[in-house]
Parts: structure tokens; sequence; C-alpha cells
């Protein structure tokens, strides 16, 4: 059951009764033991009910008429000022602690530190993703600067009892247009210890959109990095960088992205999804490796300590198998619970039920601030149509309802050389509610992410203050970076305005910033884009599907009726034979 205590924080019981007492001269003689136990209770200023000393509710009293207290109308009211957003077996799979946790905010970050905790490998490495090309390097800034394959080569060269498992969505190389060489053998996936397979997805224009690493089972990467081509980039974003170019050579544009290292039982529930995928792909059953510690990779700060995190998967349903939406509800559930400031990264801004969450938050008249962070640009035709056209009525949406100017939906931008802006594309998946919760993963704000694709998304929920000084943290240190200035001085902003949009305002001054959807014609469209139920679609595409149950049905009935005749001819023979070995009894003795 565990170890509950309540905790609570009242003003001075006595000195208030004493006011109130000179103030009437006497008690009322409506002040009933019912009325001073209310008066009691309103002295209070917070419950806070803890489990295992982890706050599992808060509770404030609202603005007090103490008038009204004692003649048995207390105007002071009781409202649950928080809850718990992450509940497992509800809008997550599995909670785990970990006892080291760190943002890898851009994949330079996220690559070297990969890099760097491979040599500890003995067991287990686990690769799955969206994409993958093994021309990548890790290190491109490095004295060797090796090719990603290469490295696992060597590295299964080096160590005998290493198994390298690599699941790859089967159409992300040809969706990617970057790598489809991984589809010829090649010499690095030759090796023995080194598997490299393709994942079919069961559903009609699904995807495998989870980007997991885990080694060992101790440390575990998650988030929206794939180790694939046009993802490396640097903190500064620069316009131009002669390391960001793909394998071909090509220059590519700024990426801004995030991933999170894991070390403790976290990384465990990751190998043990890796494991769930690897069987679901190739029904091959891998055991989980021996329990060992692996050491915290160098470099590499800690941005929390000794918490429980949260995973959430999306999984599609299929026949009588039930599909998970846990990623969704827990992001449904983490807006509902804001109070202060909601803050967006998304690569897409295009989902209607989030977007009507928003717009619903928008129209309180104490409700969050709202900040979204997302790309301008759409590549490809169908792309800029539809998710494009739908993230603009989506933005219309929301400035419709932003009656109270909480409002603010921005893209990244960093100067050119010629004195013109570059967009930054965001391709991270953030979510950020108040100081208190901190979500990254694979789900983008679309349809597709909700309930089609797999997905993985990894939450933390602040336990106590030192938590949730670590989240505003990561949170400023975000903000800072889009508008090239340093984390403190958006501290500073947010303590002196107390209002997150405000502080952007402020802030946003440099060539480097964030940039309106300005845009937009208020008077638009607010409906989805025709074809997003092609282009992002909510639900598996099945266009046979009522014929397929029809057939079904005719050849249920079929068997049925075979099996009915079967059984009337069995029964039939069964009935003759016995006729005809019956004794006929009109034998006599002679």
């Amino acid at each position: 059951m565990g170890d509950w205590r309540v905790r609570l924080k009242a003003r001075n019981l006595l000195i208030s009764s004493c006011r109130e007492m000179f103030r009437h001269g006497k008690a009322p003689p409506t002040w009933s033991p019912r009325r001073l136990c209310s008066a009691t209770m309103l002295l209070l200023e917070q419950i806070t009910v803890e489990r295992d000393s982890f706050p599992v509710a808060t509770y404030g009293i609202g603005s007090l008429d103490w008038k009204s207290a004692f003649t048995g109308n207390p105007a002071g009211r009781w409202r649950r000022t928080s809850r718990p957003i992450i509940k497992e077996a509800e809008n997550v799979w599995r909670s785990a602690p970990a006892r080291h946790l760190s943002f890898l905010v851009d994949a330079a970050a996220y690559y070297a530190c990969l890099d760097s905790t491979f040599d500890q490998a003995e067991e287990q490495i686990w690769i799955t993703g969206w994409d993958f090309d093994p021309r990548i390097k890790l290190r491109p800034d490095g004295p060797q600067a090796e090719s990603l394959g290469s490295r696992l080569e060597r590295l299964a060269a080096q160590k005998p009892k290493l198994k390298i498992r690599i699941l790859v969505w089967a159409m992300g190389p040809i969706y990617s247009g970057k790598s489809l060489r991984l589809f010829r053998r090649q010499q690095w996936a030759a090796h023995p210890q080194i598997e490299l397979r393709f994942a079919s997805h069961r559903a009609l224009r699904g995807s495998h959109h989870q980007k997991l690493v885990c080694i060992d089972d101790s440390i575990a990467f998650a988030g929206g990095i794939d180790l694939t081509a046009r993802r490396w980039d640097t903190p500064e974003h620069a316009a131009e960088n002669e390391l960001r170019r793909d394998p071909d050579g090509k220059p590519y544009d700024p990426v801004h992205d995030i991933q999170v290292a894991l070390e403790g039982e976290a990384s465990r529930a990751i190998g043990d999804l890796c494991r769930s995928r690897w069987k679901a792909s190739t029904g091959e059953e891998i055991e989980a490796p021996p329990a060992r510690a692996l050491a915290w990779p160098n470099g590499t700060v800690p941005v929390l300590e000794d918490c429980p995190v949260a995973i959430a998967r999306t999984e599609p349903g299929s026949g009588k198998r039930r599909g998970r939406q846990e990623a969704l509800r827990l992001t449904l559930d983490a807006l509902r619970s804001a109070q202060s400031h909601i803050y967006i990264e998304n690569q897409y801004f295009a989902s209607g039920r989030i977007g009507q969450l928003l717009c619903d938050r928008l129209q309180e008249p104490d409700g969050p601030e709202v900040v979204v962070i997302t790309t301008r640009s759409s590549h490809g035709l169908l792309e800029r149509i539809v998710m494009g056209g739908n993230r603009d009525r989506l933005v219309r949406r929301l400035k419709r309802a932003d009656r109270y100017g909480r409002l603010r939906v921005a893209y990244p931008v960093v100067p050119a050389a010629d004195g013109s802006e570059q967009e930054v594309i965001i391709h991270s998946k953030v979510v950020a509610i108040d100081d208190r919760f901190f979500r990254v993963g694979s789900s983008n704000f679309n349809h597709r992410s909700a309930s089609l694709d797999t997905e993985c998304d990894v939450a933390v929920e602040a336990a106590n203050e030192g938590q949730r000084a670590a989240i505003a943290r990561v949170r400023n240190g975000l903000i800072a970076e889009h508008l090239d200035i340093e984390a403190d001085a958006v501290e500073k902003a947010l303590r002196e305005t107390n209002s997150l949009v405000a502080a952007l305002d402020r802030l946003n001054t440099r060539r480097r910033g964030i940039r309106a959807f300005d845009g937009i014609d208020d008077d638009g469209a607010t409906s989805l884009v025709w074809g997003t139920e092609i282009v992002d679609p909510q639900r598996p595409i099945r266009p046979f599907y009522r014929t397929h149950k029809l057939v079904r049905r005719w050849i249920g009935q079929l068997f049925a009726l075979l099996t009915r005749l079967f059984s009337s001819s069995r029964r039939a023979t069964n009935s003759a034979t016995e006729s005809e070995i019956k004794p006929s009894g009109s034998g006599r003795k002679k």
C-alpha cells in the first residue's frame, strides 16, 4: 500500500480565531460545531497528500470571506490545485526509476554521448528507428570521423559476446530517400554478430516511428533523433556549417532536435520494448542480458538523478489485438493540468484533438499561456498542402480562441551570410507544463502519431523543488537557444514578468530569434484540409475492410454449412452401420 502521509500548512489558528471573537464580541449564536469546524478548515492554506514521499495531490484554499464564514456561508472554497499527470496503466505503459537522466539537445550532443557509450557494451545493443543510415558519422568533427557502420563492425569484432540488432521500418529508407543503399548487402552488416532487419507495419499507411537505442539494458536513449542523415547539428544552428553535410557531401538546413539519455531500471524498460518490437517483427524471442551497471558517459551532465521516468507508447490495433494510445492520453492529461504555461516544440502542429484542447484552455479566464515553436517550411507538395494547411488552420483557430492574449506560435530563424534569415527546422517533440512536467519523444502533433504509427515518449514529473528547478532550467535552455541568449536571462525575465509570453516578447530582439506566423488570414477556414485522411490518417486505412468482413462471413457460413452436412452424413452412416451389425433376434437354439 505504501507509506501515506498528509501534510498541512495553516495560518495561526489561535490569533485568527481571537481576532474574529473580538470583532463579534462573542461567538455568534449561529456558530454551531459544524461551522466551527468549517472555519477552522478555512484557516488551512494547503493540504498535500503524499505516498512514499511522492506528492499524490495538493489542495489549496481560495480567497476567504470571514464574515460569511462565521454566518454559515463561507465564500472560501476548496479547489484541487494539482494532481499527478502520470498515471501508470492509464496514460503510460510503465514507470521506472532512473539513476541518471539527461536531455541531449541537438544531435551533436546525442551522437557524441552514444559513441562514448558504445565502448561499454558487452552483451546487447538495440537500435530501433524510422530510418537508419550506416554512412553517417557520429563525430564529424573528430580526428577519425568513422562511419556508423564501420563503428559497429569494429565494435563487434572487438567483443565476441556482443550482439547488435538493428530494426528499421521497411519503408523508412524509401520515404527518406537518403539511405536506399541500406537494402544492398554491405560488409558491416555481414558480420555474424550484427543483425539488420526491416519491420513491416500491420496497418496500411502506418510507420514504425520510435527512435530508440539501448545498451545492455543499462543506458538507453529515446526521443526524436534517428541514426540517419540530415540530423546532426549543434545548438548554434549556423546558417552555414561545413560539418553539416549528408553522406553524399550535400549541405542541409539547420535542424533542432532532442533526445533523452537514461541510466537505471528505466533503461531496462526501453530494452523490453526493443525486444518486444523485435519479436513482433521476426518471431524471435531474445532474453534480457544480465543486470549490470555501466558508467555514465563522460561529458554528459545528468539533469535529474534518482527520479521516476514514465514511458508512453502508441501502437495501432489490428484484428483482435488492442491498440495503445498512451502517448496521446499523456499529452492531453498534461495539457489539461497546466496552470501557468504550456511550452511546445514539435515538427508538426496539426492535431485536431490537441488543438481543440488548447483552444479550450485559451478561452479560460485564468488559463495557462501557450507557446508553440514549430516548423514553417514543408517538404513536398502533399506535405505542404495538407500538413502545412492544417497547421495554418489550427493556428487560425487558436488565434480566434485567444481572447486574453496568452498565445504565441512561432518558428526559429538564424541570420544568413547575405543578411537574410535562415529557418531552423524543428524536429523535436517536446511538451513542458509549468515547472513540473517534461515530455520528450517521437510523437508528433498530428493525427497519425496518435493512433496509427508506433511511437515512444519519455516523461518526468517533478516530485520536489529540486526537480522542478531542473525542469525549468531545461525549458529555459531551449528558449535561450532559440533567442541566442543565456538561460539565466530567460529565468530573470520570467521572474520579473511572471509571464512566459511577456518574457519571450522582451527577449526576442536579436537577429537570431523566433518569428510569428503573421501571414495567416484570420478569416479563413478552420476545418481539416481535404485529403487529410490520406496523408495524415487518424486510423488504419482499410480500403477492402467491408469486403474482407463480408468474405470472412461467407467463408464462416460455408464452413458451418459443410460442418453440418458432414455431421449429418456421419450420423446417417453410423446409423446404417449400427443397423447392419445389430443382431436380428430371429435365430433359435438347436
